[in-house]
């Protein structure tokens, strides 16, 4: 029997203009309050969260604005938050100013924006947005990403924006150029192995058998670009090129990140052994990967097509035999990866948007020892559908993991009262292999409900 949870949320967010604070300096405030609560059916709470954040924008020159973004959270409960206070996937500057498991408080986005060099300059904390998938990373993985609530929380929220240099120029009328320098080595903040969705698929986690005891050392986090001084920053940082072009009808992109991956790399190692028990060591390390990619869209009529492909020349798997603990390849296998989607929008039905996709990852190097298999495939599905002038809304997103045959329905109905008033309720469900992506999660099934009102 499935485990359903219930979560109520209420947002409030006010807008408040404000002329010069200081001379010569104009900008506005905004702010959001939001609350969350989240119960699941045996009575026991995931979280009753208040979030506050924030916001000014504005001019400190005639050519320079700034963007100050900030955020508050506090949970009565300790579910879902991390325990430690300095988290080891954030790098110094970036860490939150504090965290605890009932508290959250830390700069969000802070950046300036100018113009030099003919052309357009955002430098300082910032989200980059890279690739149109929906439900699925591919090639948006500049950021790094929350995953304290898995994949159910809005990229906006979950993806952990980054200290970047940002700097895009025309070079014709129908094409550009971006060049970042990401010298902030921040990766995903995974969830603790005691809360809601802490990881426990095979293909990520290495599964110890009875007789075997596992001893978790700090994670190897290579030094970032602020550690080791401007000169060294660039070569220990991470550097993305993105050159977009519009021909014949067609968005085009040619992607290329040079990164770590965000998530850790658990490389095992037996330190010893008895007639009643082995002793393991796994040591988090964060390893390099060159991304090359690409994506093409084009409307043809009531139809979009959409497409992304991205090659990563190292990508790192778990092995299952034994005999890869004493070897060289720590209980880890390397290989390439060639992953691509395509996606099919339609808008022919008055009020309703209509998307499939169809993702493959494959690997170049695959071994027989990988407990990943060689070819992956994901299909989703979206139906999104306006009523009453737009004051109802339907939302439906599946995501379906084709070979372990498990995945996650996402269902949200909303409903403006007014202008500034809006109820909504949702349902999450997992389903499938506990050994999958999503399966793993089938426990965590919650109902949501929700009130966002802004002022």
């Amino acid at each position: 029997m499935r485990a359903y949870g219930y979560l109520l949320g209420v947002s409030l967010s006010c807008s408040l203009p404000t002329s010069a604070v200081m001379a010569e300096v104009e900008g506005e405030w905004s702010s959001l309050l939001e609350q969350q609560w989240a119960v699941d059916t045996h009575g026991h709470a995931q979280k009753l969260e208040t979030r506050i954040q924030p916001q000014w924008a504005g001019h400190l020159t005639e050519s320079l604005e700034l963007t100050a973004i900030g955020r508050f959270r506090a949970d009565v409960y300790d579910h879902i938050s991390p325990s430690v206070h300095t988290p080891e996937n954030y790098s110094e500057l970036s860490m939150p100013w504090y965290n605890s498991e009932h508290a959250e408080f830390q700069l969000r986005e802070f950046y300036l924006d100018t113009e030099f060099l003919k052309g357009f300059w955002r430098i300082g904390k910032q989200q980059v947005v890279w690739g149109q998938a929906d439900g699925i990373k591919l090639l948006d993985v500049v950021n790094p990403q929350s995953y304290r609530e898995f994949i159910l929380e809005d990229y906006e929220d979950s993806r952990i924006p980054l200290w970047t240099v940002n700097y895009e120029v025309g070079l014709t009328d129908d094409s550009s150029l971006q060049l970042l320098w990401i010298p902030d080595l921040t990766f995903n903040e995974l969830a603790e192995r005691d809360k809601a969705f802490a990881f426990s698929s095979a293909e990520i986690i290495p599964k110890a058998s009875g007789n075997v005891k596992v001893r978790l050392l700090s994670t190897d986090k290579p030094n970032d670009g602020f550690s080791d001084g401007f000169s060294d920053g660039f070569s220990d940082g991470e550097w993305g090129v993105k050159y977009s072009l519009f021909a014949g009808g067609w968005d085009l992109t040619a992607n290329y990140l040079y990164h770590y991956q965000d998530n850790p790399v658990l490389y095992q190692n037996v330190v010893g052994i008895t007639p009643t028990e082995v002793t393991v060591e796994v040591t988090p390390t964060y390893e390099r990967n060159h991304l090359l990619g690409a994506t093409a869209s084009n409307a043809f009529g009531e139809v979009t097509v959409r497409t992304e492909v991205g090659y990563n020349s190292d990508t790192f798997h778990v092995a299952d035999d034994a005999n890869s603990l004493s070897s060289d390849s720590r209980g880890i296998k390397k290989s390439a990866e060639l992953a691509y989607v395509v996606g099919l929008d339609y808008q022919g039905i008055s009020d309703v948007f209509l998307s499939a996709q169809w993702f493959q990852s494959h690997l170049l190097q695959h071994d027989q020892s990988m407990v990943r298999r060689e070819t992956k495939n994901t299909v989703t599905f979206l139906y999104r559908h306006n009523f009453e002038n737009e004051t109802w809304e339907l939302e439906v997103l599946d995501i379906h993991a084709v070979e372990q045959d498990d995945g996650v329905v996402q269902t949200k109905v909303s409903h403006m009262l007014e202008s500034n008033l809006e109820l909504w309720m949702g349902l999450d469900v997992f389903y499938g292999d506990t050994d999958g992506l999503y399966g793993q999660f089938d426990h965590n099934d919650r109902w949501v409900f929700g009130v966002e009102w802004g002022i």
